[in-house]
């Protein structure tokens, strides 16, 4: 029996199971609503994941395990050791590898009966349409809104249903995007988030922190998700949001309906742009170099030090003689009072995106010879206190 929400079954099963497939797939087998006829199908279907994080691992071992026939990964990044907090496809012997190498190998070690297609591109508007076409489902795992609204709108495209998943700190989101579903059922991101946030105004994990179990619980329900639209079982989150909170152990679900204001994906637009990306217009000289930066500070009345990041990463590591003064309080004017008047100021963050935002918030306001540390801690670290933790 289906219910009203159910849909059809994405993928055409394919040909009969080989007796170690029924084996391996034996628990699937007797369910209803899988069965022979539904592992089949999983096994014909190709399936897209963006992303071999934090969401992307759970979400490939699980697909795996189920006997997906071909699961694509994109990923150009390498594994680095703050990964491993949550990103449980990797381990430290992949250190340095990148993750979608590190990503095939831990696939095929569980499941070889699994076709890994890894695309080593960084998705972008001149490539996201053309690597779709080749699936039938993609899965965005991906941790920024850019790429977010770039996925959406790709599919569309493309024609192809998305789970999307988000986590940040202790929550998480899924739902299920499909312009096209049937029924005139369809919504896609932009109805979920017609605007993008304020540049600034929503820290990334990097900056935030993210618990490490809730990417396994966020992932398995999207690789849930997935099975479900492949094979036609149950309800999927199709115009409906489900919002996860691990501190309170509790699910809510939200209704979603097409905006009406939302206008038709005809291209892929400039979704860096969209997104405030970069977020300052900040003259090139306005950067300092690490090295540069460490001579100065040598010097009996060396240059202010302003750390703009949020409190977790202040806690985390700090330069010395710093003082904290967070992002925030430069984009609402409040860091203004406390700006020493006699003295060169330096800002920095991570990696200079909110020192950047700062810095033009304070040259307009008449420190025209305030900088920001060019690269962040990050490149300090790298090139000046390997001592400090790196995240």
């Amino acid at each position: 029996m289906t219910s009203s929400g159910s849909l059809p079954a994405l993928v055409e099963p394919g040909p009969p199971l080989a007796p170690g497939e029924a084996t391996r797939y034996s628990r699937h087998l007797l369910i209803p609503g899988i069965g022979a006829v539904g592992q089949r199908r999983l096994r014909s279907a190709r399936v897209l994941v963006i992303g071999a994080g934090g969401l992307g691992s759970p979400i490939l071992l699980y697909l795996a395990a189920a006997g997906i026939g071909t699961l694509g990964v994109v990923e150009f990044d390498d594994v680095e050791l703050s990964n491993l907090q949550r990103q449980v496809i990797h381990g430290e012997s992949g250190i340095g590898r990148p993750k979608g190498a590190s990503a095939r190998d831990a696939i095929r070690e569980l499941n070889p009966g699994v076709e890994v297609r890894w695309h080593d591109v960084r998705l972008e508007p001149r490539n996201a349409v053309n690597i779709f076409r080749q699936y039938d489902l993609i899965l965005d795992g991906t941790d920024n809104f850019a790429t977010r609204y770039l996925v959406s709108d790709a599919a569309v495209l493309a024609g192809k249903p998305c789970v999307w998943g988000a986590i940040f700190r202790f929550e998480g989101q899924v739902s299920v995007f499909w312009d096209a579903a049937p029924d005139g059922r369809g919504v896609t991101y932009r109805d979920l988030f017609p605007e993008p946030p304020a540049p600034g105004t929503v820290p990334s994990c990097g900056e935030g922190g993210v618990f490490g179990a809730l990417c396994g619980t966020i992932g398995s329900i999207m690789a849930t998700e997935a099975i479900k639209l492949i094979t036609g079982a149950g309800d999927p989150l199709l115009g409906r949001v489900l919002v996860y909170d691990a501190l309170a152990m509790s699910f809510r679900t939200l209704r979603l309906r097409r905006d009406p204001a939302t206008a038709p994906v005809a291209k892929l637009d400039d979704y860096e742009q969209l997104c405030g990306m970069p977020t300052a217009d900040v003259p090139p000289e306005a950067g300092i170099k690490p090295t540069e930066l460490h001579e100065l500070l040598r010097a009996p009345a060396g240059p202010v030090l302003i750390d703009v990041r949020s409190e977790g990463e202040w806690t985390l590591a700090h330069l010395p003689g710093a003082q904290w003064i967070p992002h925030t309080e430069f984009l609402s004017g409040e860091a203004l009072a406390r700006m020493p008047g006699d003295r060169d100021l330096v800002l920095y963050c991570k990696t200079g995106v909110r020192s950047a935002a700062a810095l033009e918030v304070l040259r307009g306001q008449g420190f025209t010879t305030a900088r920001h540390l060019a690269g962040g801690i990050d490149a300090w670290a790298e090139q000046i206190d390997p001592s400090l933790p790196r995240y």
